[in-house]
């Protein structure tokens, strides 16, 4: 995020205090290493509007389980971990680039033309897939729509 940009309400001090490390890619991998909590994969998806059924799927999990991680305050494994914080990273890309992680969430639904017409939202269940996301998102704000 820019310095004039403030976050948006809906970050907790947890997913504030982890900024520095997603804006890092080998901090956010020796991160993902030790595993987030369940909770902050909450976290995130509360922030960019998704339901628990939906952090799930992309998880490759069930709710069940992230609840029942949530509730005994167990960490993630290293490549879901490594998704949530990519996740973050993305949000704070997206409401940057977009003006509020609102408008970033609707872009998500919406098929993307860089995206082979597919709506960003289902490529996230991947780390790579994030990425194209990402990059998608990197060309917007550099007014690259092709």
């Amino acid at each position: 995020m820019t310095a004039a940009a403030a976050p948006s309400a809906l970050y907790t001090p947890a997913l504030l205090g982890l900024q520095a490390t997603v804006a890092d890619s080998f901090a956010l991998v020796m991160h993902a290493r030790t595993g987030v909590l369940a909770k902050t994969a909450f976290d995130v998806a509360a922030l960019l509007q998704l339901s628990a059924d939906e952090l799930a799927d992309l998880l490759h999990t069930t709710t069940k389980t992230l609840r029942s991680y949530r509730l005994d305050k167990k960490r993630l494994a290293p490549a879901a971990s490594e998704q949530v914080l990519k996740l973050l990273a993305l949000a704070s890309q997206g409401e940057e680039v977009f003006g509020s992680v609102s408008a970033f969430r609707r872009w998500l639904d919406k098929p993307a033309y860089g995206l082979d017409n597919q709506p960003p939202l289902a490529l996230l269940e991947t780390s790579g897939g994030i990425d194209l996301v990402a990059d998608e998102v990197d060309r917007i704000a550099h007014g690259d729509f092709a």
